[in-house]
């Protein structure tokens, strides 16, 4: 295990009906100008936006609005949301939605008191050195942002879709309350499940050796997620289900998971030209180029995937055929994907073959000529994998 320092100084307010103790929360937190961000309509037609104005009000609070964030957040929202927190004075932002939405109210925070172009942190021109405060009331279990210091913005007039982030961009408390999961259509849900477990997944395929604590953390979450998935097929309101599920996309990227360990995210970057090309879904793109990129990287470490597919896909254990064991666990992710209904090729997530080209070139802009700490990938060894994840 290497070296590492975790900070994580969230405070999570988990449960039900804990969305009503916002205002409260916020006065603690010294808020005093409160922009509320969201995305389309569906938190109006929920009532949580009611509930979570009138919580605002009573603490004695103003409000700024600011809506419209769409998933795969745009610059040019964030430009608008930072020119209106300055002009109002803005102290706190309180982003109510997914991961989409709190990636925005981040960049936001970010960039009001920066002086220059807030995509200087998206180019690498600048740290993010100074934030205004921003909490959050998550209504998609996925990107974990909630917990994280993470970030990803789409700059619309080039296509490029780029992550960054600081400890300063943490939430300074996060309301999870399973019950407001309970109206996500099957298919946002399913693609937040598997972006929390590509979330995981970064983090396991790793190099370090003697990390068999975080290995076994990450196990046994990817297990009680695919448990509460399957439950959550035959009853959309199981609670505990959804309780598990939205608790396993916070811990799956607050960095708790990945400690004392080098990560790899170069499927997330594979993934992140397919949503800035189509705007397609960010987990159903990964649900295509995960089981791609473990193919391909199979001879990285087949101990490793052997280790995934028997603690976590419970394929049988046979020390004299791992390759054939770790390739059934791939099967089974497959598998998986597919029952919860995500695409696990290109072709069925509505990609075009002669794009890939075009996928790699601005691969390239965002991650150079190679890329990966798991395995020392090129930009062939994208194109082959782009070619593998097609019809495979």
């Amino acid at each position: 295990m290497e070296n590492f320092r975790f900070y994580s100084p969230t405070e999570f307010v988990f449960g039900k009906d804990t969305e009503q103790e916002v205002g409260t929360l916020l006065s603690s937190y010294g808020a005093r100008k409160v922009m509320l961000h969201y995305g389309g309509g569906s938190i109006k037609k929920t009532g949580l936006y009611d509930r979570v104005k009138a919580s605002i009000r009573d603490a004695g609070l103003e409000i700024v609005e600011l809506g419209g964030v769409k998933p795969n957040p745009l610059d040019g929202l964030v430009y608008e949301g930072i020119e209106l927190a300055k002009r109002e004075n803005v102290d706190f932002i309180l982003a109510v939605g997914g991961g989409s939405v709190i990636d925005s109210a981040k960049a936001i925070a970010a960039g009001v008191p920066y002086s220059g172009d807030f995509w200087d942190f998206f180019d690498r021109k600048a740290k993010v050195e100074d934030a205004i405060a921003l909490a959050t009331i998550l209504t998609i279990p996925a990107a974990g942002s909630e917990g994280s210091p993470a970030m990803v913005i789409t700059k619309e007039d080039e296509g490029l879709k780029r992550g960054s982030g600081s400890n300063l961009l943490r939430p300074k408390f996060s309301i999870i309350n399973p019950e407001l999961t309970y109206t996500l259509p099957m298919w946002q849900t399913a693609a937040g499940i598997v972006d929390m477990m590509s979330h995981i997944f970064e983090r396991y395929l790793s190099k370090t050796e003697d990390v068999i604590l975080t290995d076994r953390m990450m196990e046994a979450t990817l297990v009680s997620v695919i448990e509460a998935s399957y439950a959550l097929l035959n009853n959309p309101e199981d609670y505990e289900a959804r309780a598990t599920i939205c608790w396993a996309g916070t811990i799956a990227h607050n960095g708790q998971l990945g400690v004392g360990r080098e990560e790899d995210w170069v499927t997330h970057a594979l993934e992140h030209e397919l949503s800035a090309l189509y705007d397609m879904t960010h987990g159903a793109g990964l649900a295509v180029m995960f089981p791609a990129y473990m193919l391909y990287n199979l001879e990285e470490d087949v101990e490793r995937f052997y280790r995934l597919a028997v603690n976590v896909f419970g394929v049988g254990d046979n020390h004299y055929q791992k390759k054939h064991v770790a390739l059934e666990g791939i099967r089974r992710l497959k598998r998986f994907f597919n029952d919860i209904g995500m695409p696990t090729t290109l072709k069925a997530a509505g990609a075009k073959k002669e794009d890939i080209p075009l996928l790699v070139e601005t691969l390239k802009k965002n991650k150079g000529e190679s890329f990966g700490s798991f395995a020392s990938l090129t930009l062939e060894d994208a194109k082959k994998i782009y070619e593998l994840a097609w019809s495979e």
